[in-house]
């Protein structure tokens, strides 16, 4: 089996191109297999990332793909250290019985090469140990610039070979970058790769900004912003740097979220006492009231196919999340655990909620199904906050503030609660915002 390859002129953000992975996108019939939905018996599939072949200078593609699978959870990388042998050339098949000694179950190895001019081009191979076949090739080509997005869709393409679900690392990460004394605290909005490089500051400055929320287009994020008179709903178009109030509200609009398609845009308003959910099309600018509450309604996200709201009111008398239709009408209540529930968000894949769960003072990040069944705590403590799910649905970023004279940062984890990671920033960071796969 030879390299399917594809040439690709990056942007920013948009999508660019599918990756094509060799072999069927299904879960490799190797020893110690990883089924995403494992529990107690779940053991991370060993993966060997051998030293990519370099013309010149260091290998840097490779270090990045085997950081993304050490954050991966389902991916293990197997110690450098313990390598049986070195992979001098990468087209030649390893010697698979001396990587049994290291419990490897998937061998990759790869090239870099510089075709001329800034340019740069990377391949790979990933073997499957039991079976002794090469089971996934592929080649990318760009500008010198975009080595690190590289790295990343191989490592996609791997993911998704080894576990049979979609990748996740070629996507960024919306967030608040907040720095400076507790009390004169600074906030800005900043984006970055899924693993915390490539930070960019992307607007704020002397406004107040928060819950920035990015478009199914990763082009577009849309935050709240307490710079004028009044707070306002912003759009920001990340490539070209224009800022857009999407409408003035005589009470306070916040928690902005696109709809699915990118075309709507739901919202809280506040009337007094009450906060009343609304959607807006961006075409046309039209607003729907949503609700009719006499409570706060706040929090809304749609699900991935944009029929139902999720949200989070205080109408029963605590706040717990419910779901309607995405045109208003009914509510039912499906959070009944102990505690005060909030900050729901809808998987991309359809099947969990996320929430905030508040009880004695502890916060949990959890999921539930959109019923309310199947509800489970991933991570408690103080003080989490605000989930947001991968393009690919099995993890979730979560911001936690210990208190002090500290401040919140993002960690990442799984859907089952298998690990836990900090995701690093210069300073730091809260309201989190994965956006789609950019390829």
């Amino acid at each position: 089996m030879g390299f399917s390859s594809r040439v690709f002129r990056f942007s920013l953000l948009p999508a660019i191109a599918a990756t094509l992975v060799v072999g069927a996108a299904v879960r490799a019939e190797a020893a110690g297999d990883v089924y995403i939905h494992a529990g107690a018996n779940f053991k991370p599939v060993t993966i060997a990332v051998t030293p990519f072949a370099v013309e010149e200078g260091v290998d840097k593609i490779g270090s990045v793909v085997s950081n993304d699978f050490a954050r991966s959870i389902f991916l293990l990388p197997v110690n450098p250290s313990s390598f049986p042998e070195a992979v001098a050339n990468p087209d030649v098949r390893p010697n698979l019985d001396a990587w049994k000694t290291v419990n490897a179950q998937f061998v990759l190895t790869g090239r870099v090469l510089h075709p001329g001019g800034d340019r740069v081009a990377a391949q790979f191979r990933l073997w499957d140990v039991t079976s002794g076949e090469q089971v996934a090739g592929e080649q990318y080509a760009s500008e010198a610039s975009n080595a690190r997005r590289m790295a990343h869709m191989i490592a996609d393409a791997v993911f998704s070979r080894v576990t049979g679900e979609k990748g996740f690392f070629d996507s960024q990460v919306v967030f608040v970058d907040e720095s400076g004394p507790k009390d004169k605290r600074k906030k800005r909005l900043a984006v970055m790769d899924m693993d915390g490089a490539n930070l960019k500051y992307i607007g704020g400055g002397s406004d107040l900004v928060v819950t920035p929320r990015f478009s199914p287009s990763a082009q577009e994020v849309a935050y709240m912003s307490f710079g004028g008179p009044e707070p306002k709903v912003t759009l920001l178009n990340i490539e070209t740097g224009q800022h857009e109030a999407i409408g003035h509200f005589p009470g306070m609009t916040f928690a902005p979220r696109f709809s699915p398609d990118g075309q709507q845009i739901v919202m809280s308003l506040s009337d007094g006492a009450s906060t009343n959910l609304y959607s807006m099309d961006l075409r046309s600018r039209a607003t729907t009231r949503l609700t009719e509450s006499s409570a706060i309604d706040t929090s809304p996200t749609y699900s991935p196919d944009g029929s139902q709201i999720a949200f989070e009111s205080d109408r029963g008398g605590s706040q717990q999340i419910y779901v309607m239709s995405a045109a208003g009408g009914p509510a039912k209540r499906i959070s009944f655990g102990e505690g005060r529930y909030s900050t729901p968000v809808w998987s991309p894949r359809g099947d969990l909620i996320a929430f905030t769960r508040i009880k004695n003072g502890s916060f949990g990040i959890g999921v539930m199904k959109p019923d309310g069944s199947g509800e489970r705590i991933l991570i408690e403590g103080f003080h989490n906050e605000g989930p947001t799910f991968a393009p690919n649905g099995l993890y979730l970023m979560f911001f936690r503030d210990p208190g002090g004279g500290g401040g919140p940062k993002i960690y990442m984890t799984d859907i089952y609660g298998h690990g836990e990671f900090l995701v690093p920033t210069p300073n730091y960071a809260s309201d989190p915002s994965w956006g789609p796969l950019m390829h």
